[in-house]
Formats: C-alpha cells, sequence, structure tokens
C-alpha cells in the first residue's frame, strides 16, 4: 500500500459524499485505501460513510467512532492514523475537495525522488460559504524548500492547506502539549519540518472551504480560553525545537498576551490585566511608544490617572478662579 488517504469529519453530511468522490476519482499507478474517520457526527455524516464502504468495500474503510473523541479532531486523527497501512499519508478534512485527480501521483512522485523529504503540499483553492470572491494560498513565488526556519516567527505562519499535504507515515509523535492544541495543522508541521525538508509541488489540485462549522471559525481572538491555548501550543513548539528559535517565539507569544488585555473575560479585571500587560512587556519588548501607551491603557490604574490629571490641572484652575 503505497498511501493512505485520511478523510477527517465531524457533522460535514452535506459535503462529505464530494470529499470521498475525490479521493475515489484519483488515477495512480499504485495502490491506494481511503479511511474515513467521523468523529460521532449526528447529522447523518456515518450512514453516508457507510454507504461508500459498502459500495466501494475494497477502497474505503469507515472509521465510525461511537463517541465524540473532542478536541477539535485531533483524537479522530490520531486514531485513524494508527490505521493507515501506507508509506505515505495524504489528508483531508470533510469538507474539502480534490480538484486534481493526478495529485496522489504528482506528490508521491516527489516524495519518491527526494527520500530526504517529510513532506509535500501544494497550492489550494479558498473559497468561503458567504460567496465572497476565492483565492489561491500560496502566492507564484511560494518558497518551494520549506524547513524549520519558515515555519516559526513573531507572527503566526500558515500556508500549507490540510488536504495540500502528503507526508510520510511513521514520523508524526504527539506530545502533551500538541493533544492539548487546538490547532492541528501548525504543530504537525513543525515536527515533520524536523525530520526532513518540506517540498512545494506546483499547480492548484484541492479546494479548502471556510464556513461556519469549520475550525477557522471557532477560532477567537477575544477569548481568553482559545488564546491560552495557543500560548501553550507555542511555549510546546519552542521546547520542541530546544528553544533554538526562543526570542522569535518569544516575541509570537507576547502577541497572544497582547491580545488577552482585550478578552472579553478580563474586561473589568484590572489586576489580572496589568499582569498580563506586564508579561506581554516583558516577553515581546515593544518599542518606547507602544510600551507607553500600554502602561497607561492596561498598568495604571484610571483613579490614578484622574488623580494625577486633576493636581496637574489643579494651578491652572486657582489661577483661573482668582481672576
Amino acid at each position: 500500500m503505497k498511501v493512505s488517504v485520511t478523510i477527517l469529519t465531524y457533522n460535514q453530511k452535506n459535503f462529505i459524499g464530494k470529499a470521498i468522490d475525490s479521493a475515489l476519482a484519483q488515477q495512480t499507478d499504485f495502490d491506494f485505501e481511503i479511511l474515513v474517520g467521523d468523529d460521532c457526527s449526528t447529522d447523518g455524516a456515518q450512514e453516508v460513510i457507510q454507504a461508500y464502504q459498502d459500495k466501494y468495500p475494497n477502497k474505503v474503510k469507515a472509521v465510525l467512532h461511537s463517541k465524540n473523541l473532542g478536541q477539535n479532531g485531533l483524537f479522530n486523527t490520531i486514531e485513524t492514523l494508527k490505521l493507515a497501512k501506507g508509506r505515505y499519508i495524504a489528508p483531508m478534512d470533510g469538507d474539502d475537495y480534490w480538484t486534481e485527480p493526478l495529485k496522489l501521483q504528482k506528490q508521491v512522485d516527489f516524495m519518491e525522488a527526494h527520500p530526504d523529504f517529510s513532506a509535500c503540499f501544494h497550492n489550494a483553492l479558498i473559497t468561503y460559504e458567504d460567496g465572497s470572491a476565492s483565492h489561491v494560498l500560496n502566492p507564484p513565488d511560494q518558497k518551494t524548500v520549506i524547513t524549520v526556519e519558515d515555519l516559526v516567527g513573531e507572527d503566526e505562519i500558515w500556508f500549507m492547506a490540510t488536504s495540500a499535504v502528503m507526508f510520510k507515515n511513521g514520523l508524526m509523535h504527539y506530545p502533551e502539549w500538541f493533544l492539548q492544541s487546538t490547532s492541528g495543522d501548525i504543530p504537525r508541521y513543525v515536527i515533520l519540518a524536523k525530520q526532513g525538508p518540506i517540498g512545494y509541488v506546483p499547480g492548484v489540485m484541492s479546494v479548502y472551504r471556510k464556513n461556519r462549522g469549520g475550525a477557522s471559525f471557532r477560532d477567537h481572538y477575544q477569548d481568553a480560553r482559545f488564546l491560552y491555548n495557543r500560548i501553550r501550543m507555542y511555549e510546546g513548539i519552542n521546547k520542541e525545537l530546544g528553544h533554538q528559535y526562543d526570542a522569535l517565539l518569544k516575541r509570537n507569544i507576547a502577541r497572544y498576551y497582547r491580545m488577552l488585555l482585550d478578552a472579553r473575560q478580563y474586561q473589568k479585571r484590572y489586576f489580572q490585566r496589568a499582569g498580563l500587560a506586564l508579561k506581554y512587556l516583558y516577553l515581546g519588548k515593544p518599542n518606547k511608544e507602544t510600551t507607553k501607551e500600554t502602561i497607561r491603557d492596561y498598568i495604571l490604574p484610571k483613579w490614578l490617572l484622574q488623580v494625577y490629571s486633576f493636581f496637574a490641572l489643579l494651578p491652572h484652575r486657582l489661577k483661573e478662579s482668582s481672576r
């Protein structure tokens, strides 16, 4: 078995058929299997998946969980991967689909020609549920060899759609910080890149749908729980990489502490927010103007500023009243 296609889904009845069909349409000179891992859907998706297994028993395997494994689908992914027999893994989310029937063949050809690479990816078309204009994910000058250095930075870095990646089976491991992360893609690519470069195969070969049922619409940047999860994830990545990129990752972590200052859970909690502001200043080391604004807005209590303003203006007021 050369490739295991892993389609991961939860409550995507309206999309899962197209995802499976796009995998069945692949034209290859090797054998591949399609594992469809469903995280206990309640919308009828499991019946759709079972029907595909009944129709294609030698190609499609339904991995139907009787209870929801949680953690944003991560445990569904892990349990499905345990069953994969292929040398390479080609993942896909249940609401995405492949548009190029030679996708698997092209990626396997690349991996076979570059045995030192851990993975490869291609371009993807991003479409939106609201019907707004679609666009491709990767630019024309996309870097063709990706290393760990390309995946860490002050900002969150993401340029590989799940449906666009193929990686060697057996390379992934799941430390505790990964198991607790609500993001699967970012830590997965870092762990893969540690074990070999990731190559870019030109061409738009899949569609990444953004819809309200997708994970990207559950990322709340004003929610403290989500932001703390991101902080723990990047602290875990920093440890995973032996603190080799400590300064960059600390500035990345600092961004999330800055976002925490405006999280809805801290709107009326002065002391907690002041402590977070100090953490942000310590890790992020922003410029003088930003530091000044942060101290003014989040550390100095409003009553103290009001007292300061009162006494600062007092001479002027006394002068005016004496006239």
